[in-house]
Protein backbone atom coordinates (compact mmCIF):
# COMPACT_ATOMS: atom_id res chain seq x y z
CA UNK A 1 0.00 0.00 0.00
CA UNK A 2 1.48 3.16 -1.29
CA UNK A 3 1.57 5.93 1.64
CA UNK A 4 0.97 9.63 0.86
CA UNK A 5 1.60 12.46 3.82
CA UNK A 6 0.66 15.46 3.98
CA UNK A 7 2.54 18.90 4.45
CA UNK A 8 1.71 21.34 6.61
CA UNK A 9 0.91 23.22 3.79
CA UNK A 10 -1.16 21.15 2.60
CA UNK A 11 0.78 20.00 -0.37
CA UNK A 12 0.19 15.93 -0.73
CA UNK A 13 3.70 14.31 -0.70
CA UNK A 14 2.90 12.82 -4.02
CA UNK A 15 2.60 15.91 -5.54
CA UNK A 16 5.83 17.22 -4.07
CA UNK A 17 7.54 14.64 -5.39
CA UNK A 18 6.04 14.88 -9.35
CA UNK A 19 6.71 18.82 -8.52
CA UNK A 20 10.35 18.08 -7.75
CA UNK A 21 10.66 15.24 -11.13
CA UNK A 22 9.20 18.23 -13.35
CA UNK A 23 11.73 20.71 -12.26
CA UNK A 24 14.51 17.96 -13.08
CA UNK A 25 13.23 17.72 -16.72
CA UNK A 26 12.90 20.77 -17.61
CA UNK A 27 15.97 22.13 -15.73
CA UNK A 28 17.80 19.60 -17.72
CA UNK A 29 16.03 20.31 -21.35
CA UNK A 30 17.07 24.44 -20.72
CA UNK A 31 20.56 22.94 -19.63
CA UNK A 32 20.82 20.59 -22.64
CA UNK A 33 19.67 23.37 -25.09
CA UNK A 34 16.32 21.39 -25.66
CA UNK A 35 14.95 24.91 -26.27
CA UNK A 36 11.24 24.01 -27.72
CA UNK A 37 11.29 21.30 -25.44
CA UNK A 38 11.98 23.45 -22.48
CA UNK A 39 9.42 26.12 -24.09
CA UNK A 40 6.35 23.20 -24.22
CA UNK A 41 6.64 22.98 -20.00
CA UNK A 42 5.05 26.73 -20.18
CA UNK A 43 1.36 26.93 -20.99
CA UNK A 44 0.70 28.07 -24.51
CA UNK A 45 -0.42 31.41 -23.02
CA UNK A 46 3.07 31.36 -20.61
CA UNK A 47 4.83 34.18 -18.95
CA UNK A 48 8.21 34.34 -18.17
CA UNK A 49 9.33 37.64 -16.68
CA UNK A 50 12.57 38.35 -14.33
CA UNK A 51 13.62 41.23 -12.69
CA UNK A 52 16.65 41.26 -15.20
CA UNK A 53 14.44 41.80 -18.38
CA UNK A 54 12.64 44.94 -18.69
CA UNK A 55 9.20 43.10 -19.91
CA UNK A 56 8.07 39.51 -19.73
CA UNK A 57 8.38 36.96 -22.28
CA UNK A 58 4.65 36.30 -23.20
CA UNK A 59 3.35 32.58 -25.03
CA UNK A 60 5.20 29.45 -25.43
CA UNK A 61 6.50 30.61 -29.23
CA UNK A 62 8.14 33.43 -27.89
CA UNK A 63 9.67 31.84 -24.72
CA UNK A 64 11.02 29.12 -27.15
CA UNK A 65 12.51 31.63 -29.09
CA UNK A 66 14.09 33.32 -26.15
CA UNK A 67 15.67 30.31 -25.05
CA UNK A 68 17.10 29.34 -28.46
CA UNK A 69 18.99 32.08 -28.17
CA UNK A 70 20.51 32.33 -24.92
CA UNK A 71 21.69 28.75 -25.83
CA UNK A 72 23.29 29.72 -29.32
CA UNK A 73 24.75 32.58 -27.16
CA UNK A 74 26.20 30.46 -24.56
CA UNK A 75 27.66 28.13 -27.27
CA UNK A 76 29.29 30.83 -29.17
CA UNK A 77 30.65 31.85 -25.56
CA UNK A 78 32.32 28.29 -24.86
CA UNK A 79 29.56 28.19 -21.75
CA UNK A 80 27.81 25.02 -20.38
CA UNK A 81 25.58 26.24 -17.79
CA UNK A 82 23.67 24.58 -15.51
CA UNK A 83 20.54 25.49 -13.31
CA UNK A 84 20.53 23.94 -9.41
CA UNK A 85 16.80 24.15 -7.94
CA UNK A 86 16.46 23.92 -4.18
CA UNK A 87 14.49 24.88 -0.98
CA UNK A 88 11.17 24.03 -2.89
CA UNK A 89 8.02 25.24 -1.15
CA UNK A 90 4.54 24.16 -2.92
CA UNK A 91 1.41 25.49 -1.92
CA UNK A 92 -2.12 24.72 -3.39
CA UNK A 93 -3.84 27.49 -4.40
CA UNK A 94 -7.21 25.94 -6.10
CA UNK A 95 -6.72 23.72 -9.23
CA UNK A 96 -3.07 25.74 -9.32
CA UNK A 97 0.23 25.12 -7.15
CA UNK A 98 2.67 28.17 -6.18
CA UNK A 99 5.82 27.07 -5.95
CA UNK A 100 9.35 28.53 -4.88
CA UNK A 101 12.55 27.27 -4.78
CA UNK A 102 16.01 29.09 -5.08
CA UNK A 103 18.27 28.56 -8.14
CA UNK A 104 21.68 28.74 -8.88
CA UNK A 105 22.88 29.39 -11.91
CA UNK A 106 26.68 27.70 -12.69
CA UNK A 107 28.90 28.00 -15.74
CA UNK A 108 31.67 26.03 -17.00
CA UNK A 109 33.31 27.94 -19.47
CA UNK A 110 34.76 25.05 -22.33
CA UNK A 111 38.20 23.94 -20.04
CA UNK A 112 37.72 25.82 -17.21
CA UNK A 113 36.55 26.21 -13.98
CA UNK A 114 32.74 25.90 -13.07
CA UNK A 115 31.58 29.09 -10.84
CA UNK A 116 28.17 30.20 -9.51
CA UNK A 117 27.10 32.90 -11.96
CA UNK A 118 23.54 33.86 -10.33
CA UNK A 119 21.72 33.06 -7.37
CA UNK A 120 17.79 33.77 -7.96
CA UNK A 121 14.33 32.96 -6.51
CA UNK A 122 12.02 31.47 -8.89
CA UNK A 123 8.60 31.75 -8.17
CA UNK A 124 5.94 29.90 -10.29
CA UNK A 125 2.48 29.14 -10.90
CA UNK A 126 1.81 25.54 -11.75
CA UNK A 127 -1.43 24.14 -13.33
CA UNK A 128 -2.32 20.51 -14.45
CA UNK A 129 -1.58 19.13 -17.71
CA UNK A 130 -2.43 16.16 -18.75
CA UNK A 131 -1.10 13.72 -15.89
CA UNK A 132 1.64 16.75 -15.54
CA UNK A 133 2.22 20.23 -14.64
CA UNK A 134 2.86 23.65 -17.06
CA UNK A 135 4.33 26.86 -16.01
CA UNK A 136 1.62 29.54 -16.41
CA UNK A 137 3.55 32.36 -14.97
CA UNK A 138 6.91 32.12 -13.84
CA UNK A 139 9.04 34.94 -12.04
CA UNK A 140 12.57 35.20 -11.66
CA UNK A 141 14.33 37.38 -9.04
CA UNK A 142 17.91 37.69 -9.28
CA UNK A 143 19.46 38.52 -6.08
CA UNK A 144 21.79 41.22 -7.46
CA UNK A 145 19.26 42.95 -8.45
CA UNK A 146 16.14 45.07 -6.89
Amino acid sequence: MTQTAESPAGVDSSVYEQVQHFYARQMQDLDAGRAAEWAETFTEDGVFAANAHPEPTVGRAAIAAAAAAATADLERRGLRRRHWLGMLTVTPEGDRLRARSYALIIETPRGGQAAVRLSTTCEDVLVRSGDGWQVQHRQVLRDDLD
